[in-house]
């Protein structure tokens, strides 16, 4: 999408392409670090005995420290807000899979807004925004990228790893540009070296770097020289008795040795990217920013909060910021004042003098002005957080926070302002006393609140009319759907009975499509393809087979629903991938 620059932007280009009045330099670079499913407690710097996590514990010290940064209670809707400045339900991301992870391809990314001044723009490790084209990073604005697919390596989504079981992490086949590529060695340590690689190619233009690592999400597999590290340690021990801590199992002490050792990792990559932009003398003009997308997904130290991943409680959406400029500001400063994954997009477009996306309703704000120092007069705004399976659900799961206080529903679709939560988040932050009984008007007015936001996000066009996959395009052929994409029945993963469909758009031509099933089907059954009321079959296979093929399909240009089944023995069976190629006009 082309943006139109401003007065003042084609005025600074122009001075700089005539009369060399500003240096190249002046234009910073960016690089943005998140991982994935690493809590606030996952950090020596916020009180953690267990973890190792020098580079970062410094980088804290050097950094401005937003220590009330909220994000999106899981991944997907964290990353579509992050990338747009906006809700994600206004994006068209409305969960990690069931079909509802994929961006509209309408939405313009940071990526898409730094191309405005001539950054080259990469992406290494997870996006989780979309798969297929358009909605992949080379899509959206990245001239790099070298990701996995879905939400998770191991995962179903993630079908080039998926088969790897327990060393899904280890030499794994990725998606370099929109290609696989095999590599070798340990996840993190391959996306942080791609992502060296990318700093150093491109060190003489302005460019911006999103590092972002699959770990310490599940599956939790990391390289042995770091778990020996943590084998021995008691991860339930060591706490300040005064914080409220979970009930640890044995299995959730072993999820968090696991845990600390794939963040320790991490640590090291993060060291060995800070020391590159030291040696190629780019750290003072380089904005670095470090988060991670939610609270942890197990049982352990959380810095005393309620909840984890999923959850709209503190534990669940409460996570580390920290953003180190040494150009325009100094660091070790923290700031109490609320922040949120929204407000990073309007940052960067402030700090790096770019305009913001134009007809787009932008929810963030500019954090420049508070790390300035200045005076703002949004420290009371409401903030909105939610998740549920598939679909929002009117009172499930949900929050709107403002100021001191927080309103969370747990309730029905037609509770009551007693069925919620009140919270003093200011003098309650471990979130246990609810006191909507003393506070009843006040909540009633948070409710009121609540539901005009929801009320717009959930009329959102690129909610309502999701996403279509393009199939039969030149950018890309052949088109690999995959289960992290697709829709059907409720809470859809690795099941072979289950009904699931993908919603695609093809354009006009002839077609081969090759069903690949997680295991042999029985022989003698029917392969079924429905599309908009089209419906090819191949009737009594004639063996037991992993993958069925359907060749030479022509068909219409149309948007529908692309629904796939083997039927045998009274069974219906969903493919676990489909590959569509486009092979005539």
């Amino acid at each position: 999408m082309k943006i139109n620059k401003s007065l003042s932007f084609l005025v600074f280009f122009t001075l700089l392409s005539i009369g060399n009045v500003f240096s190249k330099e002046k234009q910073p670079n960016v690089i943005i670090i998140i991982t994935d499913d690493q809590g606030y407690g996952d950090l020596g710097f916020h009180g953690n005995p267990h973890v190792k996590t020098p580079v970062l514990d410094g980088f804290a010290k050097e950094s401005v420290r937003f220590n009330n940064f909220y994000v999106s209670p899981v991944c997907a809707p964290t990353r579509s807000s992050l990338m747009t400045g906006r809700y994600s339900l206004r994006t068209g991301v409305r969960d990690t899979y069931n079909g509802g992870a994929t961006m509209a391809s309408n939405e313009v990314t940071v990526a898409e807004m730094l191309k405005q001044a001539d950054y080259k723009t990469g992406i290494f490790g997870k996006w989780h925004l979309g798969d297929n084209y358009p909605g992949r990073p080379m899509d959206q604005g990245f001239d790099e990228s070298v990701i996995h697919l879905a939400g998770g390596m191991g995962q179903v989504g993630d079908f080039t790893t998926y088969f790897q079981k327990e060393r899904s992490y280890f030499d794994p086949v990725l998606w370099h540009n929109g290609k696989q590529q095999k590599f070798e060695g340990y996840c993190s340590d391959i996306f942080a070296n791609e992502a060296i690689r990318f700093v150093e190619e491109n060190r003489d233009e302005p460019f911006f770097c999103y590092l972002s690592f699959n770990a310490p999400h599940t599956p939790l597999q990391v390289p042995e020289k770091y778990y020996q590290k943590y084998k021995n340690i008691d991860p339930a021990e060591g706490f300040d008795d005064r914080l409220p801590f979970p009930e640890m199992s044995e299995k959730d002490k072993e999820d968090a040795r696991k845990v600390y050792a794939m963040v320790e990792n991490i640590d090291d990559n993060v060291g060995k990217l800070l020391d590159k932009l030291e040696e190629l003398k780019l750290a003072n003009n380089t904005i670095v920013i470090f988060m991670t997308d939610n609270g942890p997904q197990q049982k352990r130290y959380i810095a005393g909060m309620r909840g984890r991943k999923s959850s709209v409680f503190r534990g669940g959406v409460r996570v580390p910021f920290f953003i180190r400029y040494p150009e325009l500001f100094a660091g070790d400063k923290e700031i109490e004042t609320t922040a949120a994954h929204i407000d990073i997009m309007p940052t960067l477009a402030g700090i790096c003098g770019v305009d913001l996306p134009e007809n787009k309703k932008i929810d963030g704000e500019n954090l420049l002005p508070l790390i300035k120092g200045e005076d703002v007069d949004w420290e009371n705004r409401p903030l909105f957080f939610y998740w549920t399976r598939k679909f929002p659900e009117l009172y499930n799961n949900i929050a709107l926070q403002k100021g001191d206080f927080k309103l969370v529903g747990n309730t029905d679709y037609d509770g009551d302002i007693k069925d919620f939560e009140f919270l003093d988040i200011k003098n309650d932050p471990f979130e246990l006393e609810n006191i909507v009984a003393e506070k009843k008007e006040l909540a009633k007015s948070y409710k009121l609140m609540l539901d005009e936001i929801y009320t717009e996000l959930i009329a959102s066009e690129n909610l309502i009319n999701q996403q279509a996959v393009e199939i039969g395009t030149p950018y890309e052929n052949p088109v690999y759907l995959n289960r992290n994409d697709a829709g059907g029945s409720r809470g859809i993963w690795a099941q072979e009975e289950v009904f699931g469909l993908w919603h695609v758009k093809f354009n006009p031509g002839t077609y081969n499509f090759r069903f690949k099933f997680i295991q042999p089907v029985q022989k003698g059954g029917q392969m079924m393809l429905e599309t908009k009321g089209i419906i090819h079959q191949k009737k009594n296979i004639q063996e037991n087979v992993d993958i069925l093929e359907l060749n030479n399909i022509t068909l219409p240009e149309m948007e529908c629903d692309l629904i796939p089944t083997y039927m045998v023995k009274g069974k219906r069976i969903l493919p676990f991938w489909v590959e569509v190629e486009k092979v005539k006009d």
